[in-house]
């Protein structure tokens, strides 16, 4: 069984992460290592129940853990308030208290509202993130980061609270279908693209055996995601200055997931979407070459992203990018990729001149 170990060293909220191949049911083993609270609910939409919920289960009561489960719907138009406030009745109607915890386990939806629920039960209790989706994995699941969407912007309700243990199981990413799992890879290919431009050429290099779902492929372009991030966490927890990083592609993305109601787009596919404006937006600074931004255009191609921005006008991306989180005293801060495996972040004075201007190169 294959297992690599990792730890996010933030002082006392430090954390483990599993990751490897069929250790799932060795979950219960990973929270007696953290010392997780005996009382668990899980918390999982109908489908991840159905592939995964007995594994679990069976895990945690054969380890004598007092077991209970909390069904939440499918999809980012339900990280609500509504959802939230089901899990928080779940919790006081099973009787919770201090010493529970929280797993989440699902995808990216599930981690950042079960996170927020944690964090907001009884002022804060534990909990765990099992993603079981290649974008939870390499990706919300680690950093802390919790929220709910707003109707006016995504994610604009949250707070960071680290879990207690991420377990990541890359056997889990057999069962999503192809869009899915391409829509994680745009996240996997933007820590190469920020901080690791031979990242990158090895993402280039074994795309085949990613695509075919390879386990030691899994495992290492999944490990090789987590460290990046987690260095990253490590010096700026709060997304003070260096994290924001991490949010290549993601202000135009999320303009695009906001615009199209949240149904059109999955996450990853909008910020591959966001990652090649931006590239060209970088060219256009002088950040980077046109070879980068085709070298860009063709990895995210290569893995059935899609790289067309929707024909929306200006004007209305523009408004939608100004309810990003990284807008600062009402300006626009955007991520720049420079070359490829560096980035950095700048204040954009006229953001309609140079949207308008890579949308008319992307067409």
């Amino acid at each position: 069984m294959k297992l690599k170990r990792m730890v996010v060293g933030l002082g006392e909220r430090s954390y483990s992460i599993w990751i490897g191949g069929g250790i799932l049911p060795r979950l219960s083993q990973a929270l007696q290592e953290v010392n997780f609270p005996k009382k668990v609910a899980v918390v999982f939409n109908p489908l991840v129940q159905s592939l995964y919920g007995g594994t679990v289960a069976e895990s945690l009561q054969s380890a004598g853990y007092e077991y209970h489960q909390i069904i939440i719907p499918d999809g980012e138009e339900h990280k609500n308030w509504t959802t939230l406030q089901k899990i928080h009745d779940g919790l006081i109607a099973y009787g919770f208290d201090r010493q529970s915890g929280l797993i989440a386990l699902g995808g990216g939806v599930t981690g950042d509202i079960c996170g927020f629920a944690a964090a907001t039960f009884l002022r804060g209790i534990p909990y765990v993130q099992v993603p079981t989706t290649l974008l939870a994995q390499v990706d919300s699941s680690v950093g802390g980061k919790t929220a709910i969407n707003h109707p006016k912007g995504k994610n604009l309700i949250g707070a960071f609270y680290q879990p207690r243990h991420v377990h990541i199981d890359v056997d889990t990413l057999q069962s999503l279908d192809a869009r899915e799992f391409a829509a994680g890879m745009a996240e996997v290919v933007k820590y190469g693209i920020i901080r690791d431009k031979s990242f990158f050429e090895w993402l280039s290099q074994n795309r085949e055996a990613l695509q075919k779902r390879d386990t030691e492929a899994l495992i290492r372009a999944v490990k090789r995601a987590c460290q990046i991030k987690a260095n990253i966490v490590e010096v700026d927890e709060r997304e003070n200055a260096q994290r924001a990083i991490l949010n290549l592609g993601h202000t135009f993305g999320h303009a695009v997931e906001n615009l199209s109601g949240y149904r059109t787009y999955r996450h990853g596919e909008a910020v591959a979407v966001g990652m090649v404006v931006i590239a060209h937006i970088s060219q256009r600074l002088d950040l980077c070459s046109a070879a980068d931004v085709v070298a860009i255009r063709q990895l995210l191609q290569a893995f059935d992203l899609p790289v067309m921005p929707p024909d929306y006008p200006i004007d209305t991306y523009l408004d939608a990018m100004m309810r990003d989180k990284k807008v600062l005293k009402g300006k626009l801060r955007l991520v720049l990729n420079r070359g490829i495996g560096d980035c950095l972040v700048r204040e954009i004075d006229e953001p309609a001149t140079l949207f308008a201007e890579a949308l008319n190169n992307i067409q």
